[in-house]
C-alpha cells in the first residue's frame, strides 16, 4: 500500500492517464483476450472427425462459451468499477490461459466444454472492463478516438483467431496443438503488461468482491435499449460465421481448406472493422439505424449464397453484414458510453455486452438443432430469414425512436 494519501495518490494516476505504452498494452492485452474465444471457430471440423458429434453439438459446444459470457457480465460486470480495472483484466487472461490449457491437452469433449466455458469467463471479464479502461487511459486529445480502439481491438482479436487458428492448422504441424500454444505465449506477454499500467480507478479500501446484478439506470433506458437491439442483432450474425460457417464451407462447398475457412470467418471481422471506422462521420443517431439495414441487406445475400449455393456471394454477404454490424455496434457502445453515469459506465457497458452475447448464443444453438433435422443448409436459410427480419425490424424501430443525440449530455443525479 502507498504511503501517500488517497486524494494525491489517485491525482498522480490520473496525471499518468494514458502517458506512455499503457493505452497500446491494454488494446493487445484485449485484442489477445478476444482472439483466443475465436482460436476453436475453423477446428471444429476437426474435433468433429476425431470425436464423431454432431453440427448440434458444435453450436453447444460455442454457447458454452456465451453462457460463461454471460454469466460473468451478469456477476462480475460492476466489479473493475469497485476493485479496479488491473485485477480483473489479469483475473480474465488467467481464465484465457486456463481455457488454452484445456484445449491444449483435450481429451474429448468435456474438456472442449470446460475450455470454451474458461474462454467465455475471459471474455465477460474483458469486455466491459477493457473497452472503459481503454477509453480512461487515452489522453485528452485522442479521447474521442478511444472507445474506436476498444472496438477495433474487440472485434480485431475476434477475426484474427480464426485466421491464425486456420494457416497454423492447415500448413504447420501439430493442427490441435500449436495454435494454443502461440496463444499461451501471447496472453504471458499481455499479463506483464497489465501489470505495468497504472489504475484508473479510485478503489476504495476494504471495497467488496461480493458479486452483484446488473443494472441500467433508468435515465439512459432511450439510449440503451436501441443500442441492445442492433448489439443482438450484429451478434446473431457473428454467431452464424463462428459456430457453423466452417462446418459449411466443408460439407456444402466442398473446400475443406481451414486456412480458407478461417479467412472467410475473419473477412467478416475485418468488414466490421472499416464499418467501426465509418461511424465517426456517419454520426451515431444515423449509424445505428443505417448500420442495421445494411446488415439486413447482408443477411439476404448469405440467403442467397445458401440457396444457389456460391462461396463468394456467401463471402460478399458477410462482408456487407460485418460492415453494418460495426457501424452499429461502434454507436451503441460510442452511445451507451456516453450516457452512463462513471460510477456505473463498466457496469452499463456490461449490460450491453450481455445483450449481444444472448444474440450470439440462443440463435445458434437453434441453427444447430434445426439442422440435425432438416440439414445444415436448411437452417441456414431459416436462420438468415430470422436475423434479416430482426435488423430490418430494428432498422425502422430506431427510425422511430433514435438513441439519443450526437454530443453527450452530464448524467442526471
Amino acid at each position: 500500500m502507498s504511503s501517500q494519501p488517497a486524494g494525491q495518490q489517485w491525482d498522480d494516476l490520473q496525471s499518468r492517464r494514458g502517458m506512455g505504452p499503457a493505452l497500446p498494452i491494454a488494446a493487445y492485452a484485449f485484442a489477445v483476450a478476444m482472439s483466443g474465444t475465436t482460436l476453436p471457430t475453423p477446428l471444429y471440423t476437426l474435433y468433429q472427425a476425431q470425436y464423431g458429434f454432431s453440427s448440434l453439438i458444435v453450436t453447444v459446444i460455442f454457447a458454452a462459451y456465451a453462457v460463461g459470457v454471460i454469466a460473468t457480465l451478469f456477476l462480475c460486470g460492476q466489479m473493475s468499477d469497485r476493485i479496479g480495472r488491473r485485477p480483473v483484466l489479469v483475473a480474465g487472461l488467467v481464465l484465457a490461459a486456463a481455457s488454452a490449457l484445456c484445449f491444449l491437452f483435450e481429451g474429448g469433449l468435456p474438456a472442449l466444454f470446460a475450455g470454451r466455458v474458461l474462454s467465455g469467463l475471459s471474455a465477460g471479464l474483458f469486455t466491459g472492463s477493457a473497452t472503459v479502461a481503454i477509453v480512461e487511459l487515452a489522453p485528452e486529445r485522442l479521447r474521442g478516438r478511444a472507445t474506436l480502439v476498444a472496438t477495433v481491438a474487440n472485434m480485431g482479436g475476434l477475426g484474427v483467431g480464426p485466421l491464425l487458428a486456420g494457416l497454423l492448422s492447415e500448413y504447420a504441424p501439430a493442427p490441435l496443438g500449436l495454435v494454443f500454444v502461440v496463444n499461451l505465449a501471447l496472453v504471458a506477454v499481455a499479463i506483464v503488461g497489465i501489470l505495468r499500467i497504472p489504475e484508473t480507478v479510485r478503489v476504495q479500501h476494504g471495497a467488496s468482491m461480493r458479486p452483484g446484478r446488473l443494472r441500467v439506470p433508468r435515465s439512459i433506458l432511450p439510449t440503451f435499449v436501441p443500442a441492445a437491439l442492433a448489439g443482438f442483432a450484429g451478434f446473431a450474425m457473428f454467431g452464424l460465421f463462428t459456430a457453423v460457417t466452417p462446418t459449411y464451407i466443408d460439407e456444402v462447398e466442398g473446400i475443406g481448406n481451414r486456412a480458407v475457412q478461417g479467412a472467410v470467418v475473419f473477412s467478416v471481422f475485418v468488414a466490421s472493422t472499416l464499418g467501426q471506422l465509418t461511424m465517426t462521420k456517419v454520426g451515431v443517431r444515423r449509424a445505428l439505424p443505417w448500420g442495421t439495414v445494411l446488415l439486413g441487406v447482408g443477411m439476404v445475400l448469405i440467403f442467397c449464397s445458401l440457396l444457389l449455393p456460391s462461396l463468394s456471394l456467401l463471402v460478399v454477404g458477410g462482408v456487407i453484414s460485418g460492415c453494418g454490424q460495426g457501424l452499429s455496434f461502434r454507436a451503441a457502445v460510442t452511445a451507451v458510453g456516453r450516457r452512463s453515469p462513471p460510477d456505473q459506465r463498466a457496469e452499463v457497458t456490461s449490460a450491453l455486452f450481455v445483450a449481444c452475447y444472448v444474440g450470439i448464443s440462443i440463435p445458434v444453438v437453434g441453427i444447430g438443432a434445426l439442422g440435425v433435422a432438416t440439414g445444415l443448409r436448411t437452417a441456414g436459410l431459416v436462420f438468415t430469414v430470422c436475423v434479416a427480419l430482426l435488423a430490418a425490424s430494428t432498422a425502422a424501430w430506431l427510425v422511430r425512436n433514435p438513441a439519443g443525440d450526437e454530443e453527450p449530455r452530464p448524467p442526471s443525479d
